[in-house]
This record gives structure tokens, sequence and C-alpha cells, in this order.
């Protein structure tokens, strides 16, 4: 890593942004087993924040896998590079005024505590999207419970490795007990958005 770095002030700063938009970005950070509905429910969520004028962009973890961190594996350190990167990455949508949600297992407490760390207080709201893994195996849209089940998928979260579920989240999310729009709704509600 290069030392001979100086950051290069920008023009337009995260405040000037903030005041022309009319709202604070923020990273809405969707986190919880595969097929908790977290893709869908940060998707369907991003249509509502622009349909109310917000300017929003969706990090979702496969695609993202498919590129910017396509190098990466699914072990515990490619992990936490993975949400490092993420991190990263969401702060400078932060910066440049939007929300950007993101959804991503990010298994690990002290990975999404990096990332929170990263920004300013109130910057990050983490959503906890609540499923059993049975009700999340039941749905399995990808067939990845079967597979790692059967030993095909090393590492796979809820089953080899590890989740470590949210100690205080500002939003759970029952995506077992409430709809895709339910959830929406609640979001809307709890981040006071109209």
């Amino acid at each position: 890593m290069s030392t001979n770095l100086t950051w290069h002030e920008a023009a337009i700063q995260k405040e000037e942004r903030q005041q022309k938009n009319g709202y604070e970005g923020k990273i809405v950070w969707f986190t919880g087993l595969s097929a908790s509905g977290k893709s869908t429910i940060a998707n369907a969520f991003s249509r509502r924040l622009f349909d109310l004028n917000r300017q929003v962009y969706v990090l979702d973890g496969d695609n993202i896998r498919q590129g910017l961190n396509s190098d990466l594996g699914f072990g515990d350190e490619a992990r936490k590079e993975n949400i490092r990167r993420i991190g990263e990455v969401a702060k400078l949508f932060i910066d440049s005024g939007q929300y950007v949600l993101t959804a991503f297992i990010s298994p690990f407490r002290e990975d999404r505590q990096t990332v929170r760390d990263l920004v300013g207080e109130g910057e990050f709201i983490e959503v906890y999207v609540k499923c059993s893994i049975e009700a999340c195996e039941e749905r399995d849209p990808k067939g990845l419970y079967k597979k790692a089940r059967k030993k095909e998928i090393p590492s796979f979260t809820g089953i080899s490795s590890p989740y470590e579920e949210p100690l205080n989240p500002e939003i759970v999310l029952n995506s077992e007990k409430y709809s895709i729009e339910e959830c929406v709704e609640q979001l809307l509600k709890e981040l006071n958005i109209r």
C-alpha cells in the first residue's frame, strides 16, 4: 500500500448536497440469512424512495460479487474484505447525498460495526431482516441451502458458517410474518419518510 497519498478535498461538500436535496443521505444496511428477503425488500423500498424523489441506489451482494468483489471467496477473511469494500463504496454514496441500500448477509457483527464507524452518527441504519432458517430453506429460490446441506457449498451462512444476529439494530423486519409491502411501509414509518 502506498503512503504517498494525499486526500483531495471535493469542490462540493456533503452538507451542500444535503441542503440541495432537502434530506440527508443514509446507508440502510439490510442484513439477514440467504433467502430472508433482503434484496427483495431493498429493491421494493428503493422504488418507493425514488417515487418520493429521493436519490437511491441498491448495492446487492450477488451483483457486487460479479464485479467489484469478483476476486473474493467466501471464507471468513474474504467475507470481511467484501464488507469492508462495500462500506467504503456506501460511504461515497452518503457523501453524494444519496440513500444507499445494501443487501448483504454480512454475517459478522464486527464487520457491520466497522461500516457504521466509517460514517457519521445517524448515517448507518442497520435493518435486520429476520426470518427463521427453516423458512429461508423452504423459500431457497437459488437452491443454495440444498447444495449446502449436500456439502457442495462450503462455508454457507447458517449451515456451515455462523450468522451473528444484530444485537441492537435500528429496525427489525420480520419477513416471515409480514409481506414485502408491509416491510416497506414499516421502513418508511420508522425512518419518518413521506
